[in-house]
């Protein structure tokens, strides 16, 4: 069997507001969208052509593209073509290049720069077998179709679930299917092949996708994108630790994680003391180099006198936003004699959740006493140890 692809690139990415196409967007050092796609499609076997749809005037920045991927890859012969307005010009460009002996055509959207292999070949097979086939998702939500009703949108039906897929690429089809249903395609506006393929009456089979297979549209997934990049990478992550004690007293309110809990004794400190958020805060800090809470909130100053020590935390993950880092898992043990903290453990899971900008899933906080052994066995003091994980999507960290 031979297999030919397709893989359109030709868009100009209006919606995600970036100075050029997204697909000339790097997700990795050195690895743009445009080339993760095609080396996705060149990286079967099977596939022994590659057609590559850019935008009009973007051919020599292709065959960039394309000459950084060559080794190894003879047995695959890959050619660029102008795009067209649309994408099913585009695809029409594209498909006009594919050899008459192809049996099976892969149509495939730059802007999923993740198709993975498996995804690939059996969306190939599945064509094959029964003509045409595409990767799709079934939805897991509950589904509302909407109407609009006094200039706002409601809810006008409650579709069955089962019943609905989440369309990605590839799709795939028998040469003979696609080329049928583009002839009829004159004056018809669609949003991908297997539209024109079931306009023309042939059944689509659904293939298993995967979730991992991320279509690139706004700024939002451009983000998503260059971490889900950076997590295949031996250099994207960074570990930190974090570590607070405080001395037990009386007449202090005894807050951990935001959450004031009763007891008889609070934490002694320059801010409320909370060592939660200390031993984080460091941890964040720690992993991303950008120096410790002692620096950035030094107690020496009167402006963090009492100060809430989550808003200190937020402030944190501020920074690391602005150095291009997201927060992957944080894992919190305090260590204390009393009292049980196992009451107020969600709650304050959730609030260094809310501070973070993270799920909750995200965030492990364990209790721990330190066996009658030293101050904070004695119940003089408590302490915090904190680790969390972070993903860079920016190629400096």
């Amino acid at each position: 069997m031979r297999v030919a692809a397709i893989l359109v690139a030709a868009g100009r990415g209006v919606r995600l507001g970036a100075d050029r196409p997204k697909q000339f967007l790097e997700l990795a050092p050195g690895r743009t969208m445009l080339q993760m796609s095609l080396d996705a499609l060149t990286s079967v076997p099977a596939v022994t052509e590659v057609v590559v749809a850019v935008p009009q005037g973007a051919l020599a920045e292709g065959q960039d593209v394309f000459s950084e991927l060559r080794a190894g890859r003879d047995e695959c012969t890959v050619v660029f073509v102008e795009g067209g307005e649309r994408r099913q010009d585009s695809t029409a460009n594209a498909f006009a290049r594919i050899s008459q002996d192809a049996d099976v055509v892969v149509v495939h959207d730059a802007a999923r720069p993740f198709a993975s292999r498996s995804v690939i070949e059996r969306t190939i097979a599945a064509a094959a077998t029964h003509g045409a086939a595409i990767a799709a998702l079934a939805a897991v939500d509950t589904i509302k179709q909407a109407k609009h009703h006094g200039g706002h949108a409601v809810i006008a039906a409650t579709l069955p679930r089962e019943t609905i897929f989440l369309a990605q690429t590839p799709q795939a089809f028998r040469r003979d299917v696609l080329a049928d249903a583009m002839a009829a395609a004159s004056g018809v506006q669609v949003t991908d092949e297997a539209m024109l393929v079931e306009r023309a009456g042939y059944h689509v089979h659904l293939v298993e996708g995967d979730a991992a297979n991320i279509k690139v549209t706004t700024a939002a997934d451009l983000v998503r994108a260059q971490t889900q990049a950076g997590r295949n990478g031996a250099t994207s992550m960074r570990i930190g630790t974090g570590y607070d004690l405080h001395r037990l007293v009386e007449g202090r309110p005894l807050i951990l994680a935001g959450v004031q809990i009763p007891f008889e004794r609070g934490l002694l400190g320059h801010s409320d003391a909370d060592i939660v958020c200390h031993a984080v805060t460091d941890a964040i800090l720690g992993a991303a180099a950008l120096g410790d809470i002692g620096a950035m909130f030094p107690d020496t100053d009167p402006q963090w006198k009492d100060a809430d020590s989550l808003e200190l935390l937020r402030a944190a993950a501020d920074q690391l936003r602005a150095a291009g880092v997201q927060i992957g898992n944080v894992d919190v043990t305090v260590i204390a004699e009393r009292p049980k903290l196992r009451p107020h453990v969600d709650t304050m899971r959730a609030n260094l959740a809310r501070a973070l900008g993270v799920d909750v899933s995200a965030i492990s906080i364990k209790a721990k006493t330190n066996e009658g052994v030293d101050a904070t066995g004695r119940g003089e003091a408590m302490a915090c140890h904190a680790v969390v994980l972070l993903a860079s999507v920016a190629a400096g960290l």
